[in-house]
This record gives C-alpha cells, sequence and structure tokens, in this order.
C-alpha cells in the first residue's frame, strides 16, 4: 500500500510500505478513505525529530470502512463506516474506566514513560504505525473505532478521532459556563473549534492569533478577535475587553510551535538536528519549550480562573513563574484528549445538524501523493491553509 513516511527532519514522503495484517485477537484492518494533516504532525516534522525513524508511517486522524477483524471484536462487522479515536484504549482498564482513556494501563508506553500510545506518533508513544495511509491496522478494536452514519461527508465524523475532543476537553477544562469569558490564544484547526464549542455552550469568546485568514474565520464564527499583529500586549487587551478582570478560562491552543522565544526555538532546532542517540537524551532532559503562548493564557486568564492546556509541549526544564500562579490562584488543568470519553456526546450533537461548521473547517482536500507538499504549505501556513484533508 502507499503511505506518508517520515524520512528525515521536514522531509516526507509518499512509500510503498507492506499491507497492514490481523496481529491480535482485537485487532482489526481499516481502509482509509480520509486522513488529515494535524498540527501535532508537525511536531514530528520538525521538533521531535530524536523520535523518530525513517519509514515511520504518520498520521493519527482516521475515517474509514472495516475490511477485517480479529476474533474477539464482536461490536464491529466487515463493511462499518468507522472513525478512529488517535489515542488507542481498551476501555477496561482502571484508567479507561474513570475517563481518562489517554492513559489507558494495557497500552500505556511505559518503556518511555507516557500514557497510551498513539497512532503514528514516534518512539515516545510506541511507534504505533499512523493512518496517512491506504489502510490502518487498529489495535484494541473491541473498543476504539466509533460506528459512524454512512450517508453523511467524511469531514462530518472524521474530526472526531481528535481535533474536536480535544477541543472540547480543552473547553470543557477552561471550566466556563454561559455568560463567563472564554479566550482562546491560537486559532488554528483546535482553537477554531474551541471557539465555536465555547459560543454553543454560550460564552463570549475571544480568540487571539496573528493570522489574518483565520482570525476572520474565528469572526465568522462569533468570536471577537485581538490580531497579534497590532496588538502590544495581548494580557492587557483582554483585561480592557473585561473590565479589568480578565477572562473567566483560557484555552491554550498552541503548544510548542508558540512565536516568540527565539532562544527556545533556536534550542528546539538545535535538539532536533542532532544524532537521535544524542537528541533524544537532550529533549527529555535539557529541552525547553517556546512558552509565549503559555505565559500569555497565564496572564490573560482572571484571578481564580482557569488555564486550559490543549497545545502539546515537550521540555522538560521549561522556567514557569510558580510565584504568580499561585498568587492568582489559578487552576491549570491539560493533557492528551480523552476522545472515548466525549465522543458520545459529541455524535449526538453532529449526527442531524453540522453545528460545529465540520464541513468547511478543510481548507484543502488533496490525494495522498501530494502529501509532502501538503505538510510544508501547512507548516508554512501559505494559501490561507488551515486544515489539510487527504484521500488515498
Amino acid at each position: 500500500m502507499k503511505a506518508l513516511t517520515w524520512q528525515g527532519r521536514q522531509h516526507v514522503a509518499v512509500s510503498e510500505v507492506a499491507d497492514p495484517v490481523l496481529q491480535e485477537p482485537t485487532d482489526a484492518i481499516v481502509r482509509v478513505t480520509s486522513t488529515a494533516i494535524c498540527g501535532s504532525d508537525l511536531h514530528l516534522y520538525d521538533v521531535l525529530t530524536p523520535f523518530m525513524q525513517p519509514g515511520d508511517i504518520l498520521g493519527h486522524e482516521v475515517i474509514g470502512v472495516v475490511e477485517e477483524l480479529g476474533r474477539e471484536v464482536d461490536r464491529l462487522t466487515v463493511g462499518d463506516r468507522v472513525v478512529v479515536p488517535f489515542n488507542i484504549s481498551c476501555g477496561h482498564c482502571w484508567m479507561c474506566e474513570r475517563g481518562l482513556q489517554s492513559q489507558c494501563e494495557t497500552t500505556q508506553a511505559r518503556e518511555t514513560g507516557k500514557g497510551a500510545k498513539l497512532f503514528g506518533y514516534s518512539s515516545l508513544y510506541g511507534s504505533v504505525p499512523g493512518g496517512q495511509a491506504e489502510y490502518l491496522r487498529v489495535p484494541q478494536a473491541q473498543y476504539g473505532p466509533i460506528v459512524v452514519p454512512s450517508l453523511r461527508p467524511d469531514e462530518r465524523y472524521l474530526y472526531l478521532s481528535d481535533i474536536l475532543p480535544t477541543a472540547w476537553q480543552g473547553v470543557q477544562y477552561a471550566d466556563v459556563h454561559a455568560d463567563d469569558c472564554l479566550a482562546v490564544i491560537g486559532l488554528g484547526p483546535i482553537g477554531q473549534l474551541a471557539c465555536r464549542i465555547g459560543a454553543r455552550l454560550g460564552a463570549r469568546v475571544i480568540g487571539v492569533d496573528r493570522i489574518g485568514d483565520r482570525l476572520e474565520t474565528a469572526a465568522r464564527h462569533g468570536a471577537e478577535i485581538i490580531d497579534m499583529r497590532s496588538v502590544d500586549d495581548v494580557p492587557a487587551a483582554i483585561h480592557d475587553l473585561t473590565n479589568g478582570r480578565g477572562a473567566d478560562g483560557v484555552v491554550d491552543a498552541v503548544g510548542m510551535e508558540a512565536h516568540g522565544d527565539p532562544i527556545a526555538e533556536t534550542a528546539a532546532v538545535v535538539a532536533s538536528r542532532l544524532p537521535a542517540a544524542i537528541g533524544r537524551p537532550a529533549m527529555e532532559h535539557l529541552g525547553i519549550d517556546r512558552l509565549a503562548a503559555l505565559r500569555t493564557a497565564f496572564a490573560a486568564v482572571r484571578r481564580g480562573g482557569t488555564v486550559s492546556i490543549s497545545g502539546v509541549y515537550g521540555g522538560s526544564v521549561d522556567p514557569i513563574s510558580m510565584m504568580d500562579l499561585f498568587d492568582k490562584g489559578i487552576t491549570i488543568r491539560m493533557g492528551q484528549a480523552n476522545v472515548r470519553r466525549w465522543t458520545g456526546e459529541l455524535m449526538e450533537m453532529i449526527c442531524d445538524e453540522d453545528v460545529f461548521d465540520l464541513e468547511n473547517l478543510a481548507t484543502h482536500r488533496l490525494p495522498l501523493s501530494a502529501g509532502p507538499d501538503a505538510y510544508r504549505m501547512f507548516r508554512d501556513k501559505s494559501d490561507a491553509c488551515l486544515k489539510v484533508v487527504l484521500q488515498p
């Protein structure tokens, strides 16, 4: 089959690889009909390269059709149309039973001290082949895949694999309610959906970014916008909009890709270019992140408010002002999305009506063969690129 494979820093290629086969009785094989490039894929493209091997199959946002089933998968049928959560969880361990599927104890990547294994996401999370391919082997298929109706376009449901539950969890963790103020830092795909979710829940939404087309998209969906190109002090601007108090909840939807910290950016680039044997320890023990978005979130939230971190961070020695956090009494919640915790209620919301305008989120729909160019375009944010969906 054809698949998008990692071949080196900022080098993705379409490769011919072996078709996946059933390995465990709880496996399924899914023929991929649509797959997307996620913002966190860009970390593998650039910053987290010490944890990648040439030939690793990328991708963790997948919808497709079941082709084969292991003998213990009795909740699916060959021919079912399914969306596949990006984290691999069993549904019956202590963590899964408590809605913490991202920490699944059955699939936990214990060798690296991480949580549940992820599709297409480096040796840190198990080196499980990803879904930017024609076919995908799905472990723990007795629980993970979600059967979806066959009448709607793929993009109504594709984002249930990652970015919709991630945005939903981000807003839930921000603990905002009707008439509260939610600030969203970063208006990429997850930030856009966080804005739409906040508005749906009745909150006042303020979206922050520096890219014009992303600001315009958020504004069309009801957010007040702050353009970082014309505002020197974003937290001050948010305080001005909230009678000097600050936002009740803030979602950091950026993570380690934030602009605004040249020292951290240089350190990340240097570590990513080192040989793996040196680069991995450097990233694990000496790495620092670009924390501009996170610092903005901490400064913009009101006293007693909540900061929700959806953006991915990887540094181990990040300098955080604990004095300010303690003084303000801030609650911080974060982590990988517990996808299956949220998919039931999200499915009910989107089945009859596209309440989050999911079918219009993608700006580019391309064949899998265009994947290498799509990665570059998405990284550079060229051609007003917000979200790329690939069809194998």
